[in-house]
C-alpha cells in the first residue's frame, strides 16, 4: 500500500515521502481500517519538524485523525466490518496512508450527518473547542467570545461551538478572504488584524467591557492583544502557538485585571478522562445532526497531495479544513 513517511525532520514538503510499504495486520484488540479521509492538522507539520510534544521514531507516517471503514478485526477486538468510524491512529502509523491499524477501544462511530471529509475533521478540532469553551472556560449564553485565527480549521470550529453555546462571537483574521470565511461560519463581528486595531475593535464591539472568553490557538502578538481586551473575570484559553512565538504570561497583569489564563491540552483527556471524550463525541454528533456544527472543508486533496497540503496548513495560507482523500484520484 502507499503511505507518506517522514525519514528526517524538516519542512513537510521537503521531508514527507510517499512510499510503498507492507499492508498492516491487526493484532489482538486492534482494527484494520481503510482510510476514507484524513484531516490535516497543524501538529502534523510540527511532527515533521520534530517540534511536537510527541516525537515518534523515524520513519513515521503523519495524520492524526481520520474517517475510515473497518476492514478486519484482530483477536478479541470489537467492531463491525464495513462500519464507518472516526479514529486517531497511534504514531508512528498515522492516517496519511491507504490503510492503518488502531486500538478498537479508541474508535467512535462517524456521524451520519457528515460526509467522510467532514467527519474526518470533526474529532480533534471540535473536541478541542468543546473542552476549551465548556470544560475550561465554562462559557455561558450571552457572553462574548473572541476567536483568533477564526477562518482556520481550529478557529472555525470554535466559532461554530461558540454560536451553539449562545455566545456573541468576534473573529480575528488576516485578510479579506479570511474575513469572508469567518462571516460565513457565524462570526457576529470580524476584525482584520492587517487593517484594524484589534484591541480597539474588540472594546468597541463590547461597549468597552472586553471579551468574556478568548480562544487563542496563535500565541505571540495575539495573546498580548487578548490580555488588553479581556473582560473583568474573563478567561483566556491557550490552545496553541501557530505564530511560532510562545508568550510569557505577566501574572501581575492577570492579577490587576482579574482575568484567568487557562491551558488546554486536549490529548490528556484521552488518558486522564476518556469517558469525557466519549461524552463530548456524543454532544458533537447531536450538534452535527441539527446543523449547529459542520466542519468547513475548503479542500479535498488526493493522497499524492498530502505533503503539499500539510505545508500549506503550516504556512497559514489555507482556510477551514484541508482533508486528504486517498480514494480521490490526482488531477491530471
Amino acid at each position: 500500500m502507499k503511505a507518506w513517511r517522514v525519514h528526517e525532520n524538516g519542512e513537510p514538503r521537503a521531508v514527507m515521502r510517499l512510499d510503498e510499504v507492507p499492508d498492516p495486520t491487526p493484532g489482538p484488540g486492534e482494527l484494520l481500517l481503510g482510510v476514507r479521509a484524513a484531516n490535516v492538522n497543524f501538529p502534523d507539520a510540527l511532527l515533521c519538524r520534530g517540534q511536537y510534544q510527541v516525537r515518534p521514531p523515524l520513519p513515521f507516517t503523519p495524520g492524526l485523525e481520520l474517517c475510515a471503514e473497518i476492514l478486519a478485526l484482530g483477536d478479541g477486538a470489537r467492531g463491525t466490518v464495513g462500519a464507518r468510524v472516526l479514529a486517531q491512529p497511534a504514531l508512528p502509523a498515522g492516517g496519511f496512508a491507504d490503510r492503518t491499524v488502531v486500538d478498537a477501544r479508541t474508535v467512535f462511530p462517524a456521524p451520519e450527518s457528515l460526509d467522510d471529509a467532514e467527519a474526518a475533521a470533526l474529532h480533534v478540532g471540535y473536541q478541542t473547542g468543546w473542552f476549551g469553551l465548556h470544560r475550561r472556560a465554562r462559557i455561558q449564553p450571552g457572553e462574548t467570545l473572541l476567536v483568533h485565527a477564526a477562518a482556520g480549521g481550529v478557529g472555525t470550529a470554535a466559532v461554530q461551538l461558540g454560536k451553539a453555546a449562545g455566545a456573541t462571537v468576534i473573529g480575528v483574521v488576516g485578510g479579506e478572504e479570511k474575513a469572508r470565511i469567518a462571516r460565513e461560519v457565524g462570526c457576529d463581528v470580524v476584525v482584520d488584524r492587517r487593517t484594524d486595531d484589534v484591541i480597539a475593535a474588540v472594546k468597541e464591539a463590547t461597549g468597552g467591557r472586553g471579551a468574556d472568553v478568548v480562544y487563542d490557538p496563535v500565541g505571540g502578538t495575539a495573546y498580548t492583544q487578548s490580555t488588553k481586551c479581556v473582560a473583568f473575570e474573563g478567561r483566556i484559553v491557550v490552545v496553541g502557538f501557530a505564530s511560532g512565538t510562545i508568550p510569557s504570561a505577566a501574572l501581575n497583569h492577570a492579577l490587576v485585571k482579574n482575568y484567568t489564563i487557562l491551558g488546554l491540552h486536549w490529548g490528556l483527556y484521552n488518558t486522564k478522562d476518556p469517558e469525557a471524550v466519549r461524552t463530548c463525541h456524543d454532544e458533537l454528533t447531536k450538534l452535527a445532526a441539527r446543523g449547529a456544527v459542520k466542519p468547513l472543508v475548503s479542500e479535498r486533496v488526493p493522497l499524492e497531495g498530502a505533503a503539499d497540503a500539510v505545508q500549506r496548513v503550516a504556512d497559514g495560507t489555507t482556510t477551514g479544513r484541508v482533508v486528504v482523500v486517498p480514494a480521490q484520484e490526482a488531477a491530471r
